[in-house]
């Protein structure tokens, strides 16, 4: 129930109870031998706890949540500096801290094991095998997506990464915000994705609209520079080299400043996350918001997303170095316009979405309209009640099918449209409608991605699910997460071979249409 009204709360309302709960937090790194009761008591002196979990990252760390922001404030005021002996220390206070035993021969008898929460997904051999026990394909997808999903800890450790980060940025920004977006945020997160972090200026923006009364016209004085992206470039480098020098357990520090978007990468030791740091993208942080209401809308658009995103990654059809593969995103994406798709509908359009949006929910973004309601009870729930079963062997055959040549995947009508230009794979961006967001994917990876979406509805429509149990082999959604050829080798490579002509014809047709244009274009002028 808990988790349920969790999900109705707006995207907004989420963060914001989440950073603030990272306020009140303290990351600890604690002796082997461990008296848990003892250390809760010892903590407790400085006020009370409301949460605290442990987990394991190159030695045993508790995570502890204090119902009081003071309570950190006087833990700090017990805490001693490291002796300098062998290193001269940065004399930084941070939240975070070593405890070690005073007495470790009489206290470390008294130690016993802590249960440590999981920070990463079991590995896909360890999950076939699991699934093998499931009774139904939805039941497959269930179990996947548990054990793929971001935990409750695991959040409250992404949202403390960010925290530690703000507490450097506050001593040049004071009032500005670090927060997380993107696969941490949005519902679609796997156990040990990177965190996308940004600096946020913008409560300082609302702040100077509220300074207009009495008879002055009052403003700060302030470093004029002549483009944004210079302001960006400036503070990211500050920040970087701050964390760089200061920052306790920031290390691998790059700063990417001439990217489309700058940004500083970094890996965070403590929370053992790796982590990106750009300033406020208005438009990444309503994606993340876009894709937070699909995944509360209903259970079946994240079982489907999770599942098809680790078929893809079974397959090679996504990979964690950038290139010409099929990104995540993209995924997620042709999952949510095919959910639309359904009859009836399982998911609105975008289009849809802004027709429910009130005043509040109005956000125009560099010319771009990023509207779309954001209370999730304005949206009325579906009536398909189709089975992820069904849903999971449709999804591939529907894309297996796509005609990818003339059509693009357009997520704010719902629906197919011609190709604004010959990219092999067009997805419109949901809200920069000038940009395809896979545009980098070339033709032998769309070929790839159909011919493996093909097969797999094959696998699903011809297994006899009966006797693969009783053979102890792997059936549904576990037998697409083996890769494909080393059961059936000659079968698949027959079925591939004829993939693989009808992609030839295919791509001989679209050249002689491409010629066919550039001629009748050439006649033109």
């Amino acid at each position: 129930d808990a988790d349920v009204n969790a999900r109705k709360k707006t995207f907004t309302e989420v963060q914001t109870e989440r950073l603030e709960q990272a306020e009140r937090t303290v990351l600890i790194k604690c002796p082997q031998k461990l008296n848990e009761k003892k250390l809760l008591q010892y903590l407790s002196s400085h006020g009370n706890i409301k949460s605290h979990f442990f987990f394991e990252n190159r030695g045993i760390h508790a995570l502890i949540e204090f119902s009081e922001k003071s309570s950190i404030a006087s833990l700090q005021d017990a805490i001693g500096i490291p002796s300098a002996a062998e290193h001269h220390v940065v004399p930084f206070k941070s939240r975070l801290f070593t405890f070690t035993l005073k007495n470790p021969v009489s206290q470390a008898a008294e130690g016993t094991p802590v249960h440590l929460s999981p920070q990463s997904h079991i590995p896909v051999k360890e999950l076939v095998q699991k699934l093998c026990h499931a009774d139904s394909i939805s039941s497959q997808m269930y179990i996947l997506l548990n054990n793929y999903q971001l935990t409750e800890e695991n959040i409250k450790l992404r949202f403390l990464a960010c925290s530690l980060v703000r507490d450097f940025t506050r001593a040049y920004f004071p009032d500005s915000m670090v927060k997380p977006f993107g696969s941490s945020v949005n519902t679609f997160g796997k156990l040990g994705c990177d965190v996308d972090m940004f600096l946020d200026f913008h409560d300082i923006q609302k702040h100077a609209t509220k300074m207009k009364k009495g008879p002055f016209e009052m403003e700060y004085q302030m470093k004029r520079l002549p483009s944004e992206r210079l302001a960006t470039q400036k503070i990211l480098s500050v920040i970087g080299d701050c964390l760089d020098n200061f920052g306790p357990g920031c290390v691998s520090i790059q700063k990417i400043l001439h990217a489309r978007c700058p940004l500083v990468k970094f890996s965070h030791q403590p929370t053992g996350f790796q982590c990106d740091l750009s300033v406020s993208n208005s438009i990444a942080i309503k994606s993340s918001e876009l894709l937070y209401i699909y995944g509360c809308l209903d259970s079946r658009v994240r079982a489907l997303v999770f599942s098809v995103r680790c078929w893809a990654r079974v397959h090679g059809l996504t990979n964690s170095v950038p290139g010409n593969w099929i990104t995540n995103f993209s995924l997620t994406l042709l999952v949510i316009f095919f959910l639309q798709k359904r009859s009836p509908p399982i998911i609105p359009t975008l289009d849809q979405l802004k027709e429910l949006a009130d005043e509040k929910d109005k956000h125009i973004i560099g010319g771009y309209d990023c509207s779309f309601v954001s209370d999730l009870s304005k949206i009325n729930p579906t009536k398909n009640t189709e089975t992820l079963d069904v849903l999971l062997g449709d999804f591939f055959e529907y894309f297996g099918n796509f005609d990818f040549r003339r059509n693009s995947i357009n997520l704010r009508k719902g629906k197919e449209v011609n190709k604004p230009e010959s990219s092999p794979l067009y997805i419109w961006n949901p809200f920069e409608q000038d940009l395809n967001i896979s545009k980098n994917v070339n033709q032998p990876q769309l070929e790839k991605f159909v011919a493996m979406a093909r097969e797999s509805a094959w696998i699903l429509q011809k297994e006899d699910k009966t006797q693969r149990m009783i053979n102890k082999e792997p059936w549904g959604l576990a037998a697409l997460l083996v890769p494909f050829g080393k059961s059936n080798s000659n079968k698949v490579k027959n079925r591939m071979k004829g993939i693989g002509s009808e992609t030839i014809r295919s791509l001989l047709d679209s050249l002689k249409l491409n010629n066919a244009n550039s001629q009748q274009k050439t006649v033109g002028k």
